[in-house]
């Protein structure tokens, strides 16, 4: 075989090339190809990228799929190789989708996005974390599905940059949103029925998350099977919240709600 390849069999007993490469004691795998020649120029044009200081991530590939190209640049210039692609730099790393297209992270994020690699739905960004897709927002303390501008801000508007420093919780719970009212800071809180209903204006964030709590325990109770999400409150304890939950004001007309027979 040429340098590089491996013959192989599918379970169809169709055979394909598989090529990979050894550097600094690292073993690589490259891909699969249909050819043992493709798998061969793969490998050479990977150890072109290794040993050539002159080839970057705008050097063009065109057996090296680009997610491999980052992870062996990245292994050439900062010997940490990474099988999602990444490219390190000295306090923050870039994850990759594309030449131009990739997202910004901290630095201390790089174990995590090493193991985990990031699916985009919608405009949202996913991992498979122990068998559930999970919001990569969750890490920031911003519930599932928050919206930039309306639960956090990107501190220098750059919606690519995920650095601690440049992520601003606005509202951290369901249901809560943070108002200027007459010149007065507000929580209001909002549940959806059939359609957005205030719950009330509360002027402490985290009464206003019970508020959504309780809220949503009553449509339940009343037959309402839509799935609300719980509101947890670390910094209080069961007694203190017990204590809101029961005596916290919410809109009668949530109240007068007929049961759902």
């Amino acid at each position: 075989m040429l340098p590089g390849v491996y013959k192989a069999e599918k379970k169809d007993k169709t055979t394909y090339y598989r090529s990979s490469i050894t550097f600094k004691n690292k073993h690589i795998s490259l891909g699969s190809f249909s050819t043992e020649k493709a798998a061969h120029l793969c490998y050479l044009e990977a150890q072109r990228f290794l040993t050539n200081k002159h080839c970057n991530l705008e050097t063009h590939s065109k057996y090296l799929s680009f997610k491999k190209k980052v992870s062996i640049l990245n292994f050439r210039d900062n010997g940490i190789y990474s099988k999602t692609p990444i490219y390190m730099y000295r306090k923050f790393f870039h994850y990759y989708f594309g030449q131009d297209d990739y997202y910004i992270f901290d630095i201390d994020d790089l174990f995590y996005y090493s193991n985990h690699s990031i699916m985009r739905r919608g405009g949202h960004l996913f991992v498979n974390d122990y068998g559930m897709q999970v919001n990569i927002l969750s890490r920031y303390g911003i519930k599932n599905y928050g919206v930039p501008g309306r639960d956090f801000n990107f501190v220098n508007n750059n919606n690519r940059d995920f650095r601690y420093e440049n992520i601003q919780i606005i509202n951290r719970f369901n249901g809560v949103f943070k108002k200027n009212v007459d010149g007065k800071t507000v929580y209001e809180t909002v549940i959806n029925i059939t359609n957005d209903f205030i719950v009330g204006r509360y002027t402490s964030e985290s009464v206003a998350a019970i508020a959504y709590n309780r809220a949503a325990s009553i449509l339940i109770l009343k037959g309402y099977e839509k799935k609300y999400s719980v509101n947890y409150i670390e910094d209080l304890t069961k007694d203190e919240y017990k204590k809101i939950f029961d005596n916290v004001d919410i809109s009668p007309k949530i109240l007068a709600l007929p049961p759902i027979n």
